[in-house]
């Protein structure tokens, strides 16, 4: 029995033994198949990565090849474009003999390359790629076909409409090569938008003339329309037909920026040239060749330079910086929950990529700069010190992803930064918890499901994520931490309201449940009561109270306001306001929410309510749609603290004289500003979208320019139109007064800039005649001092030079060499060379302005940076300061009379930056 039972106890600890070795061989395998299965995984995704590497670089050789093909299809029409000439040059009767005895070897094999090239511009398909195999272009040529024999006659003219100036003259500024042609513009199908950058629009071709009638100047001796000046990069506006030429280059430019595919996953879609990167210098002419976006550019560098010119020199950055001074405008038109005023009697809101720090009694401003891109939310710790703000994803493949940034009011110093990598478009909410004395921080992003995830913030620089979860797949606009109750979250948006519970880093939801009656298309807002109830607006106008605890709506006020609820906020003693944001009417409730008689209607000229909070005493702020600040109370009237534009920004002038500058906007409103005063002179309200601006010398009268085309002169003082014209239906890009102030000209983005006089002080305006050669819009223009010429630039990156008094063209660019200009605004010049970075595509610079003294270059580009160089900036190596606080792309920059300030204005972020230079 004793051994029975020994043996028992043996046999069972035996198997005992067995189990615990298979289930540890058990084990042992499944973790060497995960670790396989890992390892197949990783092995997968390498491969998958080297092949979209490999494949991406594959079409970048396609696009190179494809833009090589452009560049050399342009070199050939400049080389046909010679012969030509050369031939023209020894008269009729050369020609006529050429012709009838068949040629010179040479000439006849200049024919059939002709031919050659006349079929494969015929055979192009609409991609813009030539079917090579029929053209003939690498096959045996076919002596027989039709377009082996065109005449040169017949080549020349089709030729002219995309000519440049420097194709028929050594001499001339003008670019050489073929002008890539642009995407379709808004506001007119055959010109570029300003964001392309590319040029030149597609004019019909005129009909077929002969070598003898160009010279002669038509048929029967009088000026053909066709004999325009040949350095001149302007289409013939009259004919049927657009060039081939044109047609194909408008393809190729339109093929390299629209295409997407998996080269975009790695590779920025390029260019054969770019920017100053492959500049050449020719000694023997002072230039300097340029390229932007493959297109050769000659700029004639002024004669003192030349001899001591190279290259290769670096030119230093100068010794004035800029610090940011004043930030005009505030974002309420997008965004909610965007004003808080703190402990050191600021108010703390954010434009663009800056935030605002601003002293209302002290009017001071402070500015946090950390962002690089839009900043879209805004939240402050329950200590009132610490902020964070998060952006949405900007330029930088690194730096440039949605993130947030927690920082110090005080010290303006970066705390941490969360989030790199992990969300997506951009913040659209935060909010720190408050009854645990904000240890954790709340985040909602902006993609397809706006997840929502938790962060101990406090942990380490990058902060550590404790739970994430899907949030809605409709918009969320409003979302916040529960005062009372630890782990409550709240969140609301399009037709819904969310109750969390945060437990075990995990996140839980409940659905709110509304009556039928109450159901909104939008929860807007939502605020907490003293006891700790929800208070919810919509957009119906509603308010409701959601009992602490529950998702069942324990209280309905219907109709509380005539359209939405934007804003609603609880004062300390546990009152209510609400803000409407269609009535614009300010309203307190009591504890309960029952309507007291108190209320206050904001003036209809700043806009609608978008934030309501709490200032000093019983002062009140309020933030709104039109992007005003207002501060008052219900005893004494609002009145604004911060003004600002509503939509994008192009037009910029400053006063000649005083410390004064005008801004004009596509919300057709005009304002003038005072830099030292930070406030608003007045403002003025247009029937149409402002694109440009100007003063006359004298400082009296105003010139605004509209997007369709129409300009006004406008008395300073009273703001009464004193004159009204009208040059095309295109925008008005550029608007500019002589030096002496007796000529006004008016560059439009129908390529033509229109030169009038200016007679009775300003008052009126006599036109004397139009600039035409521009084969693209007008993007700049100087006068030089002696107000005689003009140097301008196009959206296909030309440059001509004009006799303003009779509207000529100067073709030997040569001769303007050593001329002083007024100004210096125009981005391709002698004087601006090295603005340009080494891989600039045409689109990067958008403008730039010289110091009155002649010591500095501003200049503002694509990526919301503002740049400060040493003038002249004629070094394709040239250092510079770059200031960052703009988050669209900077439209104009601007040096006020003394140079001790610079003002720049964004384009889609509505923003005015003055800069103090020190």
């Amino acid at each position: 029995m004793k051994d029975a039972a020994g043996s028992t106890v043996l046999v069972a600890s035996a198997e005992t033994k067995d189990n615990g070795e298979n289930n540890s061989d058990t084990t042992s395998a499944n973790s060497s198949l995960g670790d396989s299965f890992r390892e197949s995984d990783e092995m997968l995704e390498n491969e998958n990565e080297t092949l979209r590497e490999r494949v991406g670089d594959l079409e970048k050789k396609v696009y190179e090849q494809r833009d090589e093909i452009l560049c050399l299809r342009a070199t050939l029409a400049d080389v046909l474009r010679r012969i030509t000439n050369l031939e023209g040059s020894r008269g009729p009767s050369h020609i006529s003999n050429i012709n009838s005895n068949g040629g010179s070897p040479h000439h006849a094999h200049f024919k059939e390359n002709l031919g050659r090239l006349k079929v494969y511009q015929t055979n192009s398909d609409a991609t813009g790629r030539a079917d090579w195999r029929r053209s003939g272009i690498n096959g045996h040529h076919n002596s027989n076909h039709p377009q082996s024999n065109i005449g040169i006659s017949k080549y020349r003219r089709a030729n002219l409409h995309q000519s440049t100036g420097s194709l028929h003259s050594a001499d001339s500024q003008s670019s050489n090569g073929l002008s890539p042609s642009p995407s379709p513009s808004p506001y007119n199908r055959g010109t570029p938008s300003p964001k392309n950058g590319v040029g030149g629009n597609l004019s019909p071709a005129a009909t077929s003339v002969s070598p003898n009638q160009l010279r002669n100047g038509g048929t029967n001796g009088t000026p053909s329309p066709l004999a325009k000046r040949w350095s001149s990069t302007s289409d013939f506006h009259s004919g049927s037909t657009p060039s081939l030429f044109s047609q194909n280059s408008a393809m190729a430019a339109r093929n390299n920026v629209t295409a997407r595919s998996l080269l975009n996953l790695h590779v920025k879609s390029s260019y054969t040239r770019h920017g100053t990167k492959d500049s050449t210098f020719n000694a023997d002419e002072g230039t300097v060749r340029m390229f932007l976006r493959g297109r050769p550019i000659n700029l004639y560098l002024p004669t003192a330079l030349v001899d001591n010119y190279s290259l290769s020199r670096v030119a230093t950055a100068p010794l004035a910086k800029l610090r940011l001074e004043w930030v005009y405008g505030y974002r309420g038109r997008d965004c909610r929950a965007n004003l808080y005023y703190l402990p050191t009697g600021e108010l703390v809101y954010f434009i663009a990529a800056a935030v605002v720090l601003y002293n209302v009694e002290e009017q001071q401003q402070r500015h946090y700069l950390g962002h690089n891109d839009d900043v879209k939310c805004l939240a402050i710790h329950p200590n009132k010190l610490i902020v964070a703000t998060g952006q949405c994803a900007g330029h930088d493949r690194r730096e440039g992803k949605a993130h947030v940034r927690i920082w110090n009011s005080v010290s303006l110093h970066t705390l941490h930064v969360i989030g790199l990598g992990d969300f997506e478009r951009s913040i659209c909410c935060l909010s720190f918890s408050k009854a645990d004395g904000g240890a954790l921080l709340c985040v909602i992003d902006d993609s397809s499901e706006h997840n929502i995830s938790i962060w101990d913030w406090q942990k380490g620089e990058k902060g550590q994520k404790l739970a994430e979860n899907k949030s809605s797949g409709d918009t969320v606009v409003a979302m916040e931490f529960h005062p009372l109750d630890k782990n409550t979250i709240i969140s609301c948006g399009k037709g819904h309201i969310s109750f969390w519970t945060f437990e075990n880093c995990c996140l839980y939801k409940k659905l709110g449940i509304f009556d039928h009656r109450d159901k909104p298309k939008y929860v807007t807002c939502l605020a907490f009561t003293a006891n700790g109830d929800i208070v919810s607006g919509d957009s119906s106008g509603n308010i409701l109270i959601w009992a602490r605890g529950t998702n069942v709506v324990a209280k309905a006020v219907r109709g509380a306001h005539e359209g939405p609820v934007f804003s609603i906020y609880t004062l300390k003693d546990g009152e209510v306001l609400t803000g409407g944001g269609k009535d614009g009417r300010v309203l307190q409730w009591d504890a309960q929410l029952t309507k007291t008689e108190i209320e206050t209607l904001i003036p209809e000229q700043y806009g609608p309510v978008r934030a309501i909070t709490e200032g000093r005493g019983s002062q009140l702020i309020v933030g709104t749609t039109k992007n005003c600040i207002l501060a008052g109370s219900f005893q004494l009237p609002f009145q604004p603290v911060v003004q600002g534009h509503t939509d994008e920004l192009w037009g910029l002038a400053v006063h000649p004289e005083q410390s004064q500058f005008l801004t004009g906007g596509h919300d057709k409103m005009l304002v003038l500003w005072d830099s030292l005063s930070h406030t608003a002179v007045w403002s003025l309200d247009f029937d149409e979208a402002i694109q440009s601006a100007c003063f006359s010398p004298d400082g009296a009268v105003i010139v605004v320019g509209t997007v369709l085309g129409h300009w006004f002169a406008i008395s300073a003082e009273t703001r009464e139109i004193l004159s009204h014209h009208n040059d095309g239906s295109e925008p008005i890009q550029v608007v500019r007064f002589s030096p002496d102030g007796k000529m006004l000209a008016i560059g439009s983005r129908d390529n033509i800039i229109y030169i009038y006089q200016a007679n009775d002080n300003y008052h009126k305006y006599n036109r004397i005649g139009r600039c035409s050669g521009h084969s693209s819009f007008i993007t700049h223009f100087d006068w030089s001092s002696d107000s005689t010429f003009i140097l301008s630039n196009s959206g296909d990156y030309e440059v001509l030079f004009w006799n303003a008094s009779v509207c000529r063209q100067i073709p030997q660019s040569s001769q303007l060499r050593d001329t002083d200009w007024a100004t210096t605004t125009s981005t391709l010049s002698a004087a601006t060379i090295g603005i340009w970075p080494e891989n600039a595509d045409g689109t990067d610079v958008n403008t730039c302005d010289r110091s009155h003294d002649k010591k500095l270059v501003a200049t503002g580009d694509d990526f919301g940076k503002v740049k400060l160089f040493t003038y002249p900036v004629t070094q394709p190596k040239s250092l510079c300061h770059t200031y960052g606080g703009h988050s669209s792309h900077v439209t104009s920059v601007q040096f006020l009379p003394d140079d001790t300030r610079l003002v720049t204005t964004g384009g889609k972020d509505s923003s005015v930056i003055q800069w103090v230079i020190c």
